[in-house]
């Protein structure tokens, strides 16, 4: 037996190097007939018509031991899948040739319990005429499967079924001594807790009587009829006053905003700042001046052809701007020199409606001060009667709280005793936990004491060895380090062969740059002088400002506006002496409009110097 039991698993081992997928049936077979070259003839010459047949007949017989794993099989491992095929194949095709006293030889050669279920399973005639003939008529013929494999198998399903029994019994014999020796099963106990007491029925706690109080009275929900009164004044003197306002309407004009006096900050800027320009800059700068160069080449040579000079033209366009520029001006102050006239009209109307305001606020403060010193006497007296109610009630109350706090004591001493019994039973299941944990420790110390044994690992491996694959390019470890460092070295000089050529370009790009600064400051020192001499003849030639009807005769309107305010303004000092000191409002305005002044006269001065000046190349030129 165990002749045949070495055969068969040199056959098993082989079916598990197997992937049908990847190998192919016959360079597989090639391959294995090189690795049981050490087997003697006979061996071989088993092993290799067993393992053939394997794979020859693969479906046939994965469709048996499938159905087996699924059903009887569910706990066996993948790995005895190739020994059930082998023994599959032996009774489906050669048991008449082997005999059934070899075949029985090298079925016990194997492990009792799986041969028993898998031959149970094989051989029940449930089983061979029903399913798995309908799968195999579905790969071969179905004449074929029943005359040649199903109908052998039935014939020997007597005799199988006597060597079934057979296994069967040395399996019981070879368990029993096992069973004798098993250790005894924990028995699970109950915990002995003691049973807990019935709760009793707490008694019903008696409702304390309160005395019925007062009902609120009806006058705390009303609003007092002083309140009432103030508010009939209120909206009466609001008509009144938007009655007398209407009129006046039409002379309320929206204020100047409020200026915040900020100090002002002045900032030293130097003549020369050299500014650090990046590579576009310089080369966008570049560009622009010899566009500019190229321009001005254009024009000078269509003007030796014959073309004709706009000078003239020019000359007409700035008179014609400047005319309009007069013309804008004098629209501008116009414009304000009316706002401030309606400054002016509004703040006297403002003034006059202040002073009728001030006379109506005394009265009504008069009648106010009455109505709250009624109303201040009304809420004493309220206040009175409140507390005196309030005395009542606790002194009837303080008998229920001296009945609660008895109550509450008695509540207090029974929680106590509980939560000290309690405390006592925690305590003793702190200590059984604490045994408990210390057993468990001590369990897996045992544990990883048996995982820390050393174990022998590791397999000696020569690196200038080629694998044998039989792969295209195969080499050694060393042989591929060989080639890997000369790969690097090569990729090392071209990087600094590329590193070099990076270098030089960058070199020759700096000295284009650099010659192209050197032009451009030229061109801006020929600019900034160009606009120099520009801006001294400006200086020397200024525009006399223009005078407009229009505008006298609003500054004198606005002069007549401000003397009459002036005396509408001393007379509200000597009406009220406390208001001698003028307002801030009235600083902050005044700024308001000298600020607009200045602001006017700067924007004067600009226009009458700006100009449209000659080009860039033109500049270039006068320089």
């Amino acid at each position: 037996m165990a002749y045949y039991g070495k055969c068969l698993e040199a056959v098993i081992e082989q079916l598990d190097k197997f992937t049908p997928k990847r190998d192919n049936p016959e360079q597989f077979l090639e391959a294995a007939a090189t690795s049981l070259q050490a087997l003697s003839p006979q061996k071989q010459g088993f092993v290799w018509e067993v393992l053939s047949g394997c794979l020859e007949y693969q479906k046939l017989l994965t469709v048996v031991v499938d159905a087996f794993c699924a059903q009887d099989g569910r706990l066996y491992l993948r790995v005895d899948h190739s020994r059930f095929k082998v023994i599959c194949y032996l009774a489906t095709f050669l048991l008449e040739e082997l005999g059934f006293q070899l075949f029985c030889d090298i079925i016990k050669s194997q492990p009792v319990d799986k041969m028993c279920k898998f031959l149970r399973f094989f051989f029940n005639p449930l089983n061979l005429c029903s399913w798995i003939k309908d799968e195999w008529s579905l790969i071969y013929e179905p004449a074929h499967v029943k005359e040649n494999w199903i109908d052998p198998l039935m014939r020997w399903q007597p005799e199988v079924q006597e060597l079934i029994n057979h296994l069967e019994g040395v399996s019981a014999s070879q368990s029993s001594p096992l069973k004798k020796t098993k250790a005894k099963v924990t028995e699970p106990k109950e915990f002995n807790l003691t049973a807990p007491k019935p709760r009793t029925i707490p008694a019903p706690e008696p409702v304390p009587v309160v005395a019925k109080p007062r009902p609120v009275p009806q006058s705390t929900y009303r609003t007092p009829k002083e309140q009432q009164q103030l508010e009939t004044v209120k909206r009466y003197n609001r008509r009144k006053a938007e009655v007398s306002c209407g009129s006046k309407q039409q002379l309320r004009l929206p204020f100047p905003p409020r200026i915040r006096k900020t100090p002002k900050l002045t900032f030293y800027r130097p003549d020369n700042v050299l500014v650090k320009l990046n590579t576009t800059a310089i080369l966008r700068e570049g560009a622009l001046y010899q566009r500019q160069v190229e321009q001005e080449l254009q024009r000078v040579d269509k003007l030796v052809d014959g073309a004709g000079d706009f000078s003239e033209f020019l000359e007409w366009q700035k008179k014609m701007q400047a005319k309009d520029r007069e013309e804008q001006l004098a629209v501008g102050e116009c414009r304000r020199l009316q706002g401030k006239l309606s400054h002016e009209e509004a703040v006297l109307a403002r003034q006059n409606l202040m002073q009728e305001n001030k006379q109506r606020a005394e009265q009504q403060k008069e009648q106010m001060a009455k109505l709250m010193l009624q109303h201040a006497e009304r809420q004493l007296w309220e206040d009175r009667s409140r507390k005196e109610l309030v005395e009542q009630v606790i002194e009837g109350q303080k008998n229920v709280k001296a009945a609660q706090a008895k109550l509450v004591k008695g509540r207090r001493q029974t929680v106590q005793e509980v939560i000290e019994a309690s405390r006592g039973l925690l305590q003793r299941r702190a200590q059984e936990a604490q045994e408990e944990q210390r057993r468990r420790c001590e369990l897996i110390s045992q544990l990883r004491a048996l995982e820390t044994q050393p174990m022998r690992k590791g397999k000696l491996v020569d690196l200038t060895q080629i694998p044998g694959y039989g792969l295209e390019g195969e080499m050694s470890i060393v042989e591929l380090r060989e080639r890997l460092a000369l790969l690097k070295e090569n990729q090392r000089r071209d990087e600094e062969e590329k590193r070099d050529q990076i270098i030089q370009g960058k070199r020759t790009k700096s000295q284009e740059l650099r010659d192209m600064l050197e032009q451009i400051s030229l061109c801006r020192a020929a600019m900034g002088r160009s606009a120099a001499l520009r801006w001294e003849e400006k200086k020397k030639a200024p525009a006399a400002p223009t005078q407009d009807e229009r505008v006298q005769q609003l500054q004198r309107r606005i002069s007549e506006r401000a003397a009459e305010r002036c005396k509408q303004a001393a007379l509200l000092q000597v009406s009220a002496p406390r208001a001698a000191r003028p307002k801030p409002r009235a600083q902050l305005e005044a700024q308001h409009w000298l600020e607009q002044e200045r602001s006017r006269e700067r924007r004067l001065r600009v226009l009458q110097q700006g100009g449209s000046g000659p080009g860039p190349v033109r500049r270039l030129e006068a320089a």
